[in-house]
């Protein structure tokens, strides 16, 4: 996909809320809508130097909020260490968690650590009927996820009036904008706790991005350009004012900054001086105002009702 020439509006960053890293691409799901490529074979993993960086990048920059991701990112060695450093700063750690690791051999106490660090859960469940979610995400990977789900609620984890955030993520199977957020989530509540006594915070919808796997997928099924023109076709300039990258960084396994995880993906790495993650510990001042690299792939988040790590814009 061409990515160079593009009519995306220019957009310009607001102050920094939000780190997001990707401590490593390894993970234990091979998804087939994984803009990142994870999967069992990857071996690329944060080094403990850059982890190191994190907390004192956080506390120099006054962040709000550490976003980790993978991959599967409690596959990292230091997974843990590293939330426990910044929860001691009290600052909000937000663990992007596939559900499924928590039902993994020497991830057993997952939740636990989880839910006694106070950490905010957001995982994928792109639906709530088994057939739809092992046809995007593997075999039997909706039952581990139901088990990942009930374990997570026995913890406080999605309860009315519990302070354990669980957020849950619907994605579409197919090449078209998601539905409704807040019609979706009654359904998502409805048939969860009917079916299986799941219960849950929130839900967000996500739209497909046409990078790395998935452009491959849209490719195979002859549907890429008419997926990218239905992104632009409903391309929704009220989203531009809250689209993700204008609060948020985002830190590659390798620690370069990029505006966004999708940049990171495609290899678009920031302009300007600041571009890894050490300089962010020098004063070379704030990054409001600075342009936000873009190509084509920016209308995945600003078509529609939007789309980004939280879900609709609109």
């Amino acid at each position: 996909m061409e990515i160079t020439k593009t009519k995306f509006p220019k957009i310009k960053r607001d102050n920094l809320e939000t780190l997001q890293i990707n401590i490593g691409y390894k993970c234990n799901q091979s998804c087939s809508h994984c803009h990142v490529d994870a999967s069992p074979n990857r071996t690329e993993m944060m080094s403990d130097d850059i982890i190191e960086l994190i907390p004192k990048v956080i506390k120099a920059n006054n962040i709000k909020l550490l976003d980790i991701t993978g991959g599967a990112p409690e596959l990292h060695p230091k997974f843990k260490q590293l939330v426990k450093e910044v929860r001691s700063l009290n600052v909000e750690v937000m663990d992007r968690c596939n559900l499924t690791i928590l039902t993994e051999p020497d991830h057993e106490n997952l939740a636990s650590f989880l839910s006694s660090n106070k950490v905010q859960i957001t995982a994928s469940l792109p639906c709530y009927l088994e057939e739809n979610v092992d046809k995007q995400r593997g075999k039997g990977v909706f039952k581990k996820s139901i088990l990942g789900l009930k374990q997570l609620n026995s913890y406080g984890y999605g309860i009315k009036d519990s302070d354990l955030v669980l957020n849950l993520v619907y994605n579409p199977s197919g090449p078209q904008l998601p539905p409704s957020q807040i019609e979706l989530e009654d359904t998502y509540r409805r048939e969860l706790k009917e079916r299986h006594g799941i219960y849950f915070s929130n839900l967000f919808v996500l739209a497909n991005m046409p990078i790395n796997r998935y452009e491959k997928y849209l490719k195979l099924i002859g549907k890429l350009n008419e997926y990218n023109k239905l992104l632009k076709d409903n391309h929704n300039p009220v989203n531009l004012g809250s689209v993700m990258c204008r609060t948020t960084l985002s830190v590659d396994w390798e620690g370069y900054l990029y505006d966004c995880d999708f940049n990171q993906q495609l290899g678009m790495k920031r302009d300007g001086e600041i571009k890894h993650l050490g300089d962010l510990l020098i004063p070379l001042g704030s990054l409001k105002n600075n342009p936000i690299s873009i190509g084509n792939h920016c209308f995945g988040c600003t078509a529609g009702a939007g789309s980004s790590c939280g879900g609709e814009l609109t």
